[in-house]
């Protein structure tokens, strides 16, 4: 049997359909735009970060994440977060550059214990780089890194030890980081060497022979 409708009921039913379908692609929208904001988890991002990819990153996904990635700094204080807003902040990478601010979140990610935070803050107070040379400085931020196993500033604090900076007192801790260090990559790998081989000069040799003993021990 065929209903006929009214034509007023027909275009109210055409009306109904139109707005079933318009909120039917506002939800499909709404996923896609939820599917869009699914950042990096935390591990993701450190290894981003260790590779030094995390800017170009944001880059790749069209800055399109630059709420987010503030939100989870800003607010959350994701350590991880913290140091890639900081330093979107104060690169100018996808946002206005703002070194003070960026500094300041880097800050925050070395002050809960972020290895990367700490040595980058390191890094750049070793070569003077967005806030002024300050070496000795610069061995607090490192030694704290290379305590947390980060190869980067372990290199780097040796290399500021050789140049006369920090404590003779320190030396048998960092001889004895890199000397577990493990690498498959041949420029670190001689860095280190040569590293060891200049320090052990600076050392008395029953501490040097103290400081091969294996990790943990």
């Amino acid at each position: 049997m065929t209903l006929f409708l009214p034509k007023t009921s027909q275009f109210t039913l055409f009306a109904i359909v139109l707005t079933l379908l318009s909120v039917c692609s506002s939800f499909s929208q709404a996923a896609e735009e939820i599917k869009a904001v699914q950042l990096y988890s935390q591990d993701e991002l450190l290894r981003l970060i260790q590779r030094n990819e995390h800017l170009t990153q944001v880059v790749l996904d069209d800055c399109q994440l630059v709420q987010d990635i503030e939100a989870r700094a800003q607010t959350l204080k994701i350590p991880a977060y913290q140091f890639l807003w900081g330093d979107m902040l104060a690169w100018g990478v996808c946002v206005t550059a703002e070194p003070e601010r960026g500094i300041n979140f880097m800050r925050q990610a070395a002050d809960q214990g972020l290895a990367e935070g700490l040595e980058q803050l390191g890094r750049y107070y070793a070569q003077g780089k967005l806030v002024q040379q300050d070496k000795e400085r610069a061995v607090v931020f490192l030694r704290e890194a290379s305590m947390l196993g980060n190869q980067k500033a372990q290199i780097e604090l040796v290399d500021l030890f050789l140049d006369g900076y920090g404590s003779p007192y320190d030396y048998e801790d960092a001889y004895h980081w890199l000397y577990n260090a493990i690498t498959n990559d041949k420029k670190t790998h001689q860095k280190i060497t040569s590293c060891l081989t200049k320090l052990e000069k600076l050392m008395h040799p029953k501490a040097v022979r103290k400081a091969k003993r294996p990790l943990d021990t």
